[in-house]
């Protein structure tokens, strides 16, 4: 039987082995129907050095499942590794598709300064 969380983790185990290969920090995103969370994870993954969601109090007053809350959370997120003194980033988008709100996020997490 197919099972659509299982077919997507599967899919993100080969990005993160390759980051991991790499020995870069790494920006992952998870999303759900209602929210939008965003990770800046330390090369040796033990350490999560910045976070940005929709349910931060800024961000949590309009709605929290659509691409503008997910520009706003890359915003965030990039505004918060440059004060960690981060910018140069792995995308690791979890095994969903770069389309929509997974897009939205990094595309304004470029504009706002990090590279990857």
């Amino acid at each position: 039987m197919f099972d659509k969380k299982a077919a997507r983790l599967r899919r993100s185990k080969k990005t993160r082995a390759h980051i991991r290969f790499l020995g870069v920090h790494r920006l992952t995103v998870n999303r759900t129907p209602k929210h939008i969370y965003a990770q800046i994870i330390s090369p040796n993954g033990g350490e999560v050095i910045a976070q940005a969601s929709t349910l931060d109090g800024s961000l949590r007053s309009g709605a929290t499942g659509n691409a503008d809350a997910a520009t706003s959370v890359g915003q965030m997120i990039a505004e918060r590794a440059k004060a960690a003194g981060i910018t140069k980033v792995a995308f690791d988008r979890s095994g969903f598709k770069y389309h929509g709100r997974v897009k939205a996020l990094a595309e304004a997490a470029r504009e706002n300064g990090l590279e990857f």
